[in-house]
């Protein structure tokens, strides 16, 4: 029993450190190896490789040799054992991990900068204020991990790191290996850190298709998402203009059909229809309408809703057209039923009109709202519109 318990939580624990892992590697194409030779009580600047882009964590190495001691195992390949940073154990554990086995007499400090300027003072006066980490305690070896979250030697726009050392043997020469080995995250290689991911929205939300919503969010992340993965942030900025517009183009029309995100923009269209039906700006309110119904999205309602505005613009055969069709879509919409009534009474056909009238008179047309107020309010509007309005008082005297 106990030798199953023990096999289970082995299984656990390697289940978790399988999910926990990082997706990315260990770069020791661009890991930095410099072996430098240091005049007694002197001070040196070593500049890394360059980082690479995607580098959330780095881990250095720093030996002090005695004249023709070599190194027992590079740091490259103590790495090779680990699948990523967290592998690596916090404090004095993980520093004895990746200490090197050997080291000289001699001692040092050492400084790491973001830039060659601050390095370049370190040089002159020997003044840490500006370095991202110094080691004020002199040492004949160390190494330590560092990591985007945690320290400001790594950031968005470092590419370099100068280590500074001073030499504390006052009297002989004494020898220093710096080794550097950047781990990269798989994502961010791809170039595509806060600041890029944000410009592409930016120019998103321009788009004509974002300006038809009112939350264009979804929208916008699709086809950043869909940006990532195909292209490379320096490969997309080696675009041509008119090659942007058409990457946008395809990719805005592929997020536009997208079930939840189309869903949102054919509602956020009806929201912004009605609030312009309620401001009587109907011409406005025909084409979000329109590309609702064009898209294939319409639903009896939205039928009901554009004949109701080419009644009031006047657009009668537009309108019959229009409600015929909503008809076709849901029969039982007495809202359509209305507003056919409508057309045909201000159409001078009040014979096909009167029909209809008297049919739905006992019904509501919403859940709250009865077929003869709903009458009521429309007229008030049509009179308003100058619409002809000689049998309106036909009409409410039916209900009587």
């Amino acid at each position: 029993m106990t030798f199953k318990k023990t096999i289970l939580s082995l299984l656990v624990v390697l289940s978790f450190n399988a999910f926990a892992q990082k997706d990315g590697y260990w770069d020791k194409e661009r890991a930095t190896t410099k072996e430098i030779v240091v005049s007694a009580r002197d001070r040196i600047v070593l500049k890394t490789e360059d980082l690479p882009v995607g580098t959330t964590e780095i881990v250095y190495r720093i030996t002090l040799l005695d004249e023709n001691q070599q190194m027992a195992n590079s740091l490259v390949s103590l790495l090779k054992s680990i699948p990523d940073p967290t592998g690596i154990s916090q404090g004095s554990a993980g520093a004895v991990f990746l200490m090197s086995k050997i080291s000289g007499d001699d001692t040092c400090t050492y400084a790491l900068f973001t830039s060659a300027e601050s390095s370049k003072k370190y040089i002159d006066d020997g003044k840490t204020e500006k370095a991202c980490y110094a080691q004020e305690e002199a040492l004949s070896k160390d190494a330590k991990r560092l990591s985007l979250d945690k320290s400001s030697c790594l950031g968005q726009n470092v590419s370099n790191i100068w280590f500074g050392f001073h030499s504390k043997n006052w009297l002989l020469n004494q020898k220093i290996v710096l080794e550097v080995v950047p781990w990269v995250d798989t994502k961010l290689n791809r170039g595509w850190n806060q600041d890029n991911k944000n410009e592409i929205i930016s120019l998103c939300k321009t788009s004509t298709m974002a300006q038809k919503m009112v939350n264009s969010d979804d929208f916008c992340v699709c086809i950043l998402d869909k940006i990532i993965k195909q292209y490379r942030y320096t490969e997309f900025q080696k675009l041509l203009a008119i090659e942007k517009t058409k990457v946008y183009k395809d990719f805005g029309n592929t997020c536009y059909k997208d079930a939840d995100i189309s869903k949102n923009v054919f509602n956020d269209l009806r929201t912004q229809a009605s609030a312009l039906i309620k401001q009587q700006k109907y011409n406005e309110a025909i084409p979000k309408l329109n590309t609702i119904i064009n898209e294939g999205k319409g639903t009896a309602v939205d039928y009901s809703s554009i004949g109701y505005c080419y009644i009031l613009t006047k657009q009668y055969a537009k309108a019959l057209k229009f409600l015929q069709e909503g008809e076709k879509v849901d029969d039982t919409e007495l809202l359509v039923k209305l507003n056919l009534a409508h057309l045909y009474l201000v159409s001078n056909n009040y014979s096909d009109a009167k029909a209809i009238y008297k049919k739905y008179q006992n019904q509501n047309v919403t859940d709250s709202l009865s077929w003869k107020d709903k009458t009521k309010l429309d007229f008030t509007v049509f009179q308003k519109a100058g619409l002809p309005s000689k049998d309106f008082e036909r009409v409410l005297n039916l209900y009587n």
